[in-house]
Parts: structure tokens; sequence; C-alpha cells
């Protein structure tokens, strides 16, 4: 959400910043929140992928062995990234479910309390290859969730299924791991929107997350090597052991402010508030395979299930 395409653009070609970021369309809800796009200066977008680059770099040469995550089944959106995703019931005739942030919908940002439920959509998504190359367009039929309360989430239901787009695209969808992510663990944050990989671990869990208005319960904390930016909202948060999603990827504290939108705290069970400038987060799902059932459907009184309802 920090920084427009076009500054971004133009800063990533002055910077010299490697290969050309994916180029997304116009964007449909200006949502200022979290990793989505939103407006900037040139100055920090320069800073942010200067940073970025040096991250990466000392990545390859002082970091943890990467397993070879790609961008497959990941897929760029107007304003965010977002994944083409199954939970480990999930069959290949199912209509195939692509997973972003809540603050990433075309609707606008869910007010604190807001739950969007089974909402009709025909939103696109580029869906990508291994090498990060646009192979085809996916487009939703509706809303099937979404929210930013207690968490940062919304599946929208694609009109195909995942046997079709394997066929049509000899793409997977990645798998909604349904386990609690584990600290230190090696990940991936792969942003559709930038074609861009961030690896480092996670560092910890903050047990409230508080951003302006708005609370999330049990929040990943990376450590500073995924320097994430505006686009990259909704990436899927990729174990590199298993390949399999553990977060999505929605936040972090840009200029050291407390409890702010784009400057969250942590708050632990006994009301203390830390703050940890320059440092991201993510938002766990492992619970969300429960609230979905046969056909994809969504389920909200299922056992298990603790996604907020309507």
């Amino acid at each position: 959400m920090r920084k427009p395409l076009g500054a971004a653009l133009l800063a990533l070609a002055i910077a010299g910043a490697g290969a050309a970021p994916a180029v997304a369309a116009p964007v449909e809800a200006a949502a200022s929140f979290g990793k989505s796009v939103d407006t900037g200066s040139v100055t920090s977008v320069v800073n942010d992928t200067v940073a970025s680059t040096a991250d990466t770099l000392d990545q390859v040469l002082n970091g943890p062995k990467v397993k070879a995550v790609n961008f497959a089944g990941t897929v760029a959106l107007s304003n965010c990234s977002g994944s083409v995703v199954r939970f480990p019931d999930s069959e290949d005739n199912d209509p195939a479910l692509v997973m972003t942030n809540g603050h990433c919908l075309e609707t606008g940002m869910p007010a604190p309390g807001q739950v969007v439920v089974d909402r009709a959509s025909s939103r696109t998504f580029s869906l990508l290859n291994a090498s990060g190359s646009r192979v085809g367009t996916l487009r939703a039929s509706k809303i099937a969730y979404g929210t930013m309360t207690d968490t940062d989430v919304a599946f929208y239901q694609l009109t195909t299924t995942y046997a079709q787009i394997k066929s049509s695209y000899s793409i997977n969808p990645l798998t909604v791991a349904d386990t609690h992510p584990v600290k230190g663990t090696a990940i991936t944050v792969a942003s559709g929107y930038w074609k861009r990989l961030y690896n480092c671990n996670i560092d910890g869990f903050a047990y409230r997350l508080k951003e302006g208005d708005w609370t999330f319960k049990d929040s990943v904390r990376y450590t500073s090597a995924c320097n994430t930016i505006g686009g990259t909202s909704g990436s899927p948060v990729i174990d590199q052991a298993t390949n399999q999603v553990v977060a999505v990827n929605n936040t972090g504290n840009e200029d050291g402010g407390r409890c702010t939108v784009n400057n969250p705290c942590e708050v632990d069970e006994s009301g203390n508030v830390t703050v940890h400038q320059g440092i991201n987060y993510a938002q766990e799902i492992y619970q969300i395979p429960a609230c979905f059932g046969v056909d994809n459907k969504l389920d909200l009184s299922a056992s298990g299930c603790v996604l907020p309802k309507p």
C-alpha cells in the first residue's frame, strides 16, 4: 500500500534492481492499509528498493539454504498479490479459490467487525508460472469470504476448477497447511504483483497486532530480511521445507509509529505494547481449512472453524 505503481517502476529503473515487476491494471480499491499499493514518493520507493536488493544479496551470500520456491500458482491483482490455493481435502474438480488479504477487496476495506460472505464478483487475476511469467487470466464468480477482524484474509471462488487450471496452464494450486506455523521456519513471501521472492524466517508470533481500528490475533512476525513493500499484500507465505502456505502476508511497521495505520504494534497478554520499526507481518491460516467443506463450500458453523461470522 505504500507505493504507486508508476513511481515504483521509475524507482526500480533508477536503482537497476533486476527484472521488471509485473504490470498491474489500475487499482480498483484505493485502500491505504498494509502492503497494498498506495501513493508515496519516488525517494521512499528508491530507498525500499535498494534495501530490498541488499537484503536479497545478504540472503544469497549468508542466509539459510533456500528450497526451490517459485511463482507457480501465484497471482497478481490490480493492487495486491495472491495465490490459487487448495485445502488438504479439496478435490481436483472443486471450484478453485484465490487467497489474498481482506484489505485488498475491490469493495473496500471491511470495517472492524464486518465480514463479507458470498458476494458476487467478476474480478480478474493474472496467473503466473514458475518463472513469474503471466500465462493466463482467471476470473472470480464471487467473494467467498473476506474480513479484517481477527485476521486479514479473503477468498475468491473462481469460475474454473483446479483441474481446468491444470489442463489449460499446467499450474497446480498451492496447499494451505492445517498446522500452526513454527518459529524459526525458513519461509518465502512470493509476490505475484512484483514477481519478487522474499526469503527469511519466522521470528515469532504477536499475541495481538493492533493497526488503527483493526486487531489481528496470533500474527506471524518475520525476521528483518523479508522487507516487503506495497503491492505484496496477500502474498502467500510458503514454508521452504514443505512448499505449503502457512500464512498470508499483510502489513508492517513503516515509520516506528505506535498502533496506527501502516505502523502496527504488538500487544501481549498483559497489555504491554511493543513497536518493531521496519518489521513485517503475516496472518495465520492453519484453522481456515476447517471452514471449507465439500466442493470448497464455506461453512462457518463447521467444527473447528473460528473465522468471524457476519
